[in-house]
């Protein structure tokens, strides 16, 4: 028996949204794109119950960009148990434990059901470890059967979100969309917060007009020692998102013609950032997920640090807030110093985290090239189906994928290390919403950019719709 067939009995009770049974309009897909984000952002602001809504000695604070989550409230979670449940789907399909046909409605099908379980079970996961591990402090048995089944129900909104949008409803990805909304909400506020922090707005912007006003010195217009974002933190962040625009531009472009309508020319991009965003989000939901176990390991059987075999995955220590902070182990390696200062008084930490982070995102675009459909094989099939062909080249499979096997490889692996070592090095310079966030919200926003015009091209060349699919 094949592994998707395991998932043949529950494919009838688990939650789904039918996919339109005509093509969605353009202006609907946006508004109920937009809907879906709405959606989103008022989870964000609905606090669990019996939970205050607080940042000060947030553990997880570097990685709620990538799961688009927001601590003490509905979206605690986020996307977190989606992205998890994702990793370990990908990995099962790259060691051929899970086989299907892409062609095939019913083992399409039973993907989706088997990913969704995979969520369902992360979000069960994910919710106990929280309150298990200490996050919310000391609960009752009650309160914690209530903050469980206030996170149960939040993840499967959103994993229903999600699948709303990928399905023809919304445009893109609901996983792209939470998170750049996200990363966006996060740059505005510290951009521009009159919340006040020790005496100024925490805003940078602000703050920095407050200081001209009330004559600071001018030092303290620019740098904030207090760790409040400041003037350094925004040009930084400004120079992130002006450099990988850059290099989402950086391409190696292959001529292609319609073997049918000779009139037409076209390229077809190979791009430095192949793989887009995908490893760096893997990368760091790895890092989350052994981050949250280690948590839990420590405050269980280890909270004096005497246990080697433990101690080895992550010692910690309590803050002044009350929550653990990493002080040795893995853990503490895959934890990001933040700042130039945490880089300075650890630079052995700040190299081997720049390091392993880059290690990762590599191996994590090699393999997303084989098991996401992205490699010479499937782009050389993609480009035959839609009745395209390389000119010069004869219209046969096997002399395209020996073109594409000259640059795919090698750009996979030269992208996924830059864009380790960007978000992992960025990071260091206070970068507002992360260096990781920059990243993030640049290559999903130009994704956005090429899905609307790749809508408007095929609503002028129907017969190139194909080659978008």
């Amino acid at each position: 028996m094949r592994f998707l067939e395991l998932f043949k009995p529950i494919s009838r009770v688990i939650p789904e949204v039918k996919p339109p049974e005509r093509k969605v309009s353009f202006q609907n897909r946006l508004i109920w794109t937009l809907l879906a984000l709405l959606i989103y952002f008022i989870m964000s602001e609905i606090p669990l119950y019996g939970i205050p809504i607080t940042t000060s000695g947030d553990t997880f604070t570097a990685y709620r960009v990538i799961f688009a989550s927001a601590r003490g409230t509905l979206m605690e979670l986020g996307i977190g148990p989606i992205v998890t449940a994702g990793l370990i789907i990908q990995l099962l399909a790259g060691s051929d434990i899970i086989s299907f046909d892409r062609s095939s409605a019913e083992d399409r099908g039973l993907f989706t059901t088997a990913s969704k379980f995979f969520s369902i079970v992360m979000i069960i996961i994910q919710a106990s470890l929280y309150i298990v591990s200490g996050q919310y402090g000391s609960v009752t048995l009650t309160k914690a059967l209530l903050i469980f089944a206030q996170l149960l129900v939040a993840g499967l909104i959103i994993m229903l979100l999600d699948e709303l949008v990928q399905k023809g409803w919304g445009i893109g990805s609901g996983i792209s969309l939470f998170i750049v909304g996200g990363i966006t909400a996060n740059i505005w506020w510290m951009s521009f917060s009159f919340i006040n922090y020790d005496g100024r707005a925490y805003g940078a912007i602000i703050a920095f007009f407050q200081g001209i006003w009330t004559k600071l010195p001018v030092p303290s217009w620019f740098f904030r020692p207090n760790g409040a974002p400041d003037m350094i933190g925004f040009f930084t962040t400004i120079a992130v998102f002006l450099v990988v625009i850059y290099m989402e531009g950086m391409r190696v472009e292959l001529p292609i013609s319609h073997s049918q309508y000779r009139g037409y020319r076209g390229r077809m991009p190979i791009k430095l950032l192949y793989v887009s965003n995908i490893p760096v989000i893997l990368a760091y939901a790895l890092f989350a997920n052994f981050q949250m176990v280690g948590q839990f390991l420590w405050s269980r059987w280890n909270v004096a640090n005497d246990n080697n075999w433990l101690s080895w995955l992550g010692t910690f220590t309590y803050s002044s807030s009350g929550q653990p902070v990493a002080t040795g182990g893995l853990v503490y390696y895959i934890t990001s110093p933040q700042t130039l200062q945490g880089v300075m008084n650890s630079p052995l930490r700040a190299l081997i985290y720049a390091l392993i982070v880059i290690v990762f995102c590599v191996i994590f675009s090699i393999t997303w090239l084989e098991i996401g459909g992205l490699g010479a094989e499937d782009m050389a099939d993609q480009l035959l189906e839609s009745g395209m062909q390389v000119p010069g080249f004869r219209r046969n499979k096997q002399p395209i994928v020996t073109l594409l096997n000259r640059y795919i490889p090698t750009i996979t692996i030269i992208g996924g290390a830059i864009v380790g070592a960007l978000a992992a090095i960025s990071d260091f310079f206070g970068v507002f919403g992360s260096g990781m966030g920059a990243l993030l919200a640049v290559s999903i926003l130009y994704q956005y950019y090429q899905t609307m015009v790749q809508e408007q091209v095929a609503d002028l060349y129907p017969f190139l719709r194909g080659a978008f699919e």
